[in-house]
């Protein structure tokens, strides 16, 4: 029989069911369930690589040789629309202002400085002129050229926000620029001249006594690393005096507490009781808490501002990139700034751009076998994926390198074992007890940090250009 429908269509109709249809069926099935899957979980190549040194008593103290502090660090800012003004107290970062406590002089010398705009391409300072004040960079980047010993141009350094230039001018009156400084981009700076200093120098008694202090340290009692030097003799003959030595210690050398990480993790007695199969409820949701707290002690120990990486890298191990994306030169600067690098760290986007600079220079990286893994390497060097290194809103990252180990005098990751109901190794769940809404807590800590043993283990490629150039 069929239905006509129309002058030329013709339907056949429905067929009556003759067996069982699948969806009543799977009614009466058993599903196979995947275990909960998280989309957050990563690598963590940092907490795998880190060695982990027993922290008991919860600090952990590094002691080093005496060394001669002199300003070092990055000059930060304060920003009103398009005035730019240096923060007084900043200004101590400077090597002659150092532990200068003297806030009303710091801020005269702070008023003195003048803002000065510069464009991509303009000259700043040329080699061989007269010295006569010190550039503190806002913001922008801005390379620094000399002339070699063969007569060609070559690279001395490359600056950016924070950095200054120029500082020996304020006390030398017959200083002259040993280099070129060529704007890379657009950018602010702030310069205070030395006939600004010397006026409130005159009309500053503590700022002379300062000054007079920092021109009389020592100059031969220091290495090239500024520790306290040993005092010794080689290469004597005969009944030579030899020179009575010792090491110096830091009076107040820093300790690393350790941090923590924790949760609360609730599951209702119904779900422990009655839904339990073919997978443990409880310790599913454990499984998975776990996972994020790890994922959140790495972020702790790239970006915390007490311990993190990123944050205490020393400021003479933090350079800039040539150019802007990372080339094999950033890598090997990065690499001769340290003996015995373990390992790179960068966001797996800079990892591609590191590919990328590469092929552009017909390099192809290598790979070196990590616990049964094949990743990319540079001189031997594994470079490893950490989504934890932030990027900014104008695509730039950063890579750090590092060595590691208490022996090495490298970085380490701190941790308490032995905790009570530790359920992995510096890690608890405690048991809470179960509210009056039949709902079980459960406290879930983790303790950790990182401590860098000497400046030198920790390096830092900054601002490095992750985002494709247009051709």
């Amino acid at each position: 029989m069929t239905v006509e429908t129309g002058p030329d269509t013709q339907v056949e109709p429905p067929r009556p069911q003759s067996s069982l249809s699948t969806a009543a069926a799977r009614n009466l099935a058993t599903t196979t369930k995947s275990a909960p899957q998280m989309q957050e979980i990563t690598s963590r190549w940092l907490l795998r690589m880190l060695p982990w040194v027993e922290t008991k008593g919860g600090a952990y103290r590094v002691n080093r040789r005496l060394s001669y502090t002199v300003g070092d660090g990055v000059i930060e800012f304060v920003q009103d629309g398009a005035t730019v003004r240096v923060i007084p107290r900043e200004l101590g970062e400077l090597a002659l202002l150092r532990g200068f406590e003297d806030e009303e002089v710091l801020r005269t010398l702070a008023d003195r400085c003048v803002q000065r705009d510069f464009r991509a391409g303009e000259v700043l300072v040329e080699r061989g002129a007269p010295a006569d004040q010190i550039h503190l960079v806002a913001h922008g980047r801005i390379s620094q050229t000399s002339i070699g010993k063969y007569g060609d141009e070559v690279a001395v350094a490359v600056l950016a926000d924070g950095d200054r230039f120029g500082e020996n001018a304020l006390l030398d009156a017959d200083a002259r620029w040993d280099y070129t400084a060529t704007a890379e981009t657009p950018g602010t700076l702030l310069t205070l001249s030395r006939a600004d200093f010397a006026s409130v120098l005159d009309a500053a008694p503590s700022l002379q006594e300062h000054i007079h202090t920092f021109s009389s340290l020592p100059e031969q009692r220091q290495n090239r690393h500024g520790e306290a030097e040993i005092a010794m003799s080689a290469g004597h003959v005969g009944e030579h005096e030899l020179p009575g030595a010792f090491v110096d210690y830091e009076l107040k050398p820093r300790e690393y507490e350790l941090s923590v990480a924790q949760t609360v993790l609730k599951v209702h007695t119904r779900v422990a009781d009655l839904y339990n199969g073919p997978m443990n409820q409880t310790e599913e949701q454990l499984r998975l808490t776990i996972e994020a707290l790890r994922e959140r002690q790495e972020h702790e120990l790239i970006n915390n501002r007490e311990f993190g990486l990123l944050h205490n890298a020393d400021f003479k191990q933090r350079i800039q990139t040539h150019s802007g994306p990372p080339t094999p030169d950033d890598l090997d600067e990065l690499l001769c700034r340290r003996r015995g690098t373990k390992l790179f760290l960068a966001h797996p986007k800079t990892i591609a751009a590191i590919g990328r600079g590469f092929n552009a220079q017909g390099l192809y990286p290598d790979h070196v076998d990590l616990g049964g893994q094949s990743v990319p390497a540079w001189r031997g060097v594994p470079i490893l994926p950490c989504n934890k290194i932030p990027i900014s809103k104008e695509q730039t990252s950063s890579i750090i390198a590092m060595r590691t180990g208490e022996n090495n005098q490298g970085v380490i990751g701190l941790h308490q074992t032995g905790l009570p109901e530790e359920y992995e190794p510096g890690l608890s769940v405690r048991f809470m007890g179960i509210s009056e809404q039949a709902i079980i807590s459960y406290l879930v800590t983790t303790y950790y940090s990182a401590a860098i043993l000497v400046p030198d283990a920790l390096g830092v490629l900054e601002n490095v250009q992750i985002a494709r150039r247009r051709d």
